[in-house]
C-alpha cells in the first residue's frame, strides 16, 4: 500500500500496487522525451487523432451521442449532423476550442491559476448556458449516482483556491498530483453543469505541461471511472490512479508507436494468447492487463499488449518465486 500523505478535509489518500506500472509510465516518458524534437509533420498527425479522440470520448462520457467520425465531420468540415441537437454541436466544436486554449497555456511555464479555471469552463459551456459559462455555482447541487453532496456553494471559491496552491507547490509526482487535483475538483464541484470536461481538461492541462501526451478516459470506462471517482471519496484512490495510468499509457505507446520504428507493436490479447509458448489463458492475460500488472492498454473495447510484456511479467513472477 502506498500512503500519498495526503489529507483533504479529513480524508488521506492512498492506492495499492501500483508502482511498477507507474515506473513503466516514466520510462515511456523518457523514451519520448529521447525522440524529441519530433518532426512537425509527425506531431500534427498523431495530435489531431488524439485531440479528435479527447473531445468524441469526453463529451460521450457525459451523455453526447455524437460518434467519433460526427465528431470529426462537426470539428473539422463544419457539418451538422441529422437528428444531433445544437447543443451536441456546441459541445464538440467548444471542447476542441477549450484543447487549442489549454495546449497554449501547456507551452507556457506557468502556475496554475483560477483564471486558467473559469476560462475552459467559460469555452465548454460557450453558446450553451451562456448565464453560467466561467461563473461557479450560487447554491447547493446534488450528483446523481454520487455517494457524497457537494460543498455548500459559499465555501466552493476557498476550496479551489486552496486546490490551486495545493497543486501548485505539491511534491507529489505530476501522474498521483494531477489525479487527486482531478478527484478533488469533482468533489468541489465549483460549477452547475461541464464539471467532467472541465476538470478532465485542467487535469491534462498539468500533464502536458510535465511533458505527458493528455491521458483519455475512455467513453467505454465510464462506468468504471465513475465507480473509481466515488472510490476516491473513501481515500481509496487505487482505481482511478489506475484509471489515469492505463488513459496516459495509451498516449504514450501511441507516439512511441507512431515515431519509433523499433517499438514492438502492440496486438489484441487474444491474439498474443494464441502464442502456444504463453503459459496463460485469455482470460488471465486479459485480468493482468485490467490490473496493470502488464504493459497494456484498451482500444474500443478490446486490451491489447505485447508478447514482450507478458514475458517481461512471467520473469519477474519467477525471480520472485527463486527468491521466496
Amino acid at each position: 500500500m502506498y500512503i500519498c500523505g495526503v489529507k483533504w478535509h479529513e480524508t488521506t489518500y492512498y492506492f495499492e500496487g501500483l508502482e511498477n506500472q507507474l515506473e513503466r509510465i516514466r520510462q515511456k516518458k523518457t523514451e519520448l522525451d529521447e525522440l524529441r524534437p519530433i518532426p512537425t509533420y509527425a506531431l500534427k498527425s498523431i495530435k489531431e487523432s488524439l485531440m479528435l479522440e479527447w473531445t468524441y470520448n469526453s463529451n460521450s462520457i457525459e451523455g453526447n451521442t455524437l460518434s467519433l467520425n460526427e465528431t470529426k465531420m462537426v470539428i473539422e468540415e463544419g457539418m451538422t449532423v441529422k437528428g444531433k441537437s445544437l447543443k451536441e454541436h456546441f459541445e464538440a466544436i467548444n471542447h476542441q476550442e477549450a484543447i487549442d486554449y489549454i495546449t497554449e497555456l501547456a507551452s507556457i511555464e506557468s502556475d496554475l491559476t483560477e483564471k486558467d479555471i473559469l476560462n475552459v469552463h467559460e469555452l465548454v459551456l460557450n453558446n450553451i448556458e451562456k448565464e453560467i459559462a466561467g461563473r461557479y455555482r450560487t447554491s447547493g447541487v446534488r450528483i446523481s449516482g454520487a455517494n457524497f453532496v457537494p460543498p455548500n456553494a459559499l465555501r466552493v471559491s476557498e476550496y479551489i483556491t486552496e486546490l490551486i496552491d495545493w497543486v501548485n507547490s505539491c511534491d507529489l509526482d505530476i501522474v498521483i498530483a494531477s489525479t487527486l487535483f482531478h478527484h478533488r475538483f469533482v468533489w468541489i464541484h465549483p460549477f452547475f453543469d461541464g464539471n467532467g470536461r472541465t476538470v478532465r481538461l485542467i487535469f491534462n492541462l498539468l500533464l502536458m505541461r510535465a511533458g505527458y501526451p493528455p491521458a483519455i478516459i475512455l467513453k467505454n470506462d465510464r462506468k468504471k471511472y465513475y465507480d473509481a471517482l466515488n472510490q476516491a471519496n473513501k481515500g481509496d484512490c487505487s482505481k482511478l490512479v489506475l484509471l489515469v495510468l492505463q488513459s496516459l499509457e495509451r498516449s504514450l505507446n501511441i507516439y512511441l508507436g507512431a515515431l519509433n520504428n523499433t517499438y514492438e507493436q502492440y496486438d489484441t490479447i487474444g491474439k498474443i494468447a494464441e502464442d502456444e509458448r504463453i503459459p496463460y489463458s485469455q482470460e488471465y492475460l486479459s485480468l493482468l492487463a485490467r490490473r496493470g500488472k502488464i504493459d497494456a492498454f484498451k482500444e474500443s473495447r478490446d486490451w491489447l499488449t505485447t508478447k514482450k510484456a507478458v514475458w517481461d511479467y512471467i520473469e519477474k513472477r519467477e525471480r520472485k518465486r527463486k527468491l521466496n
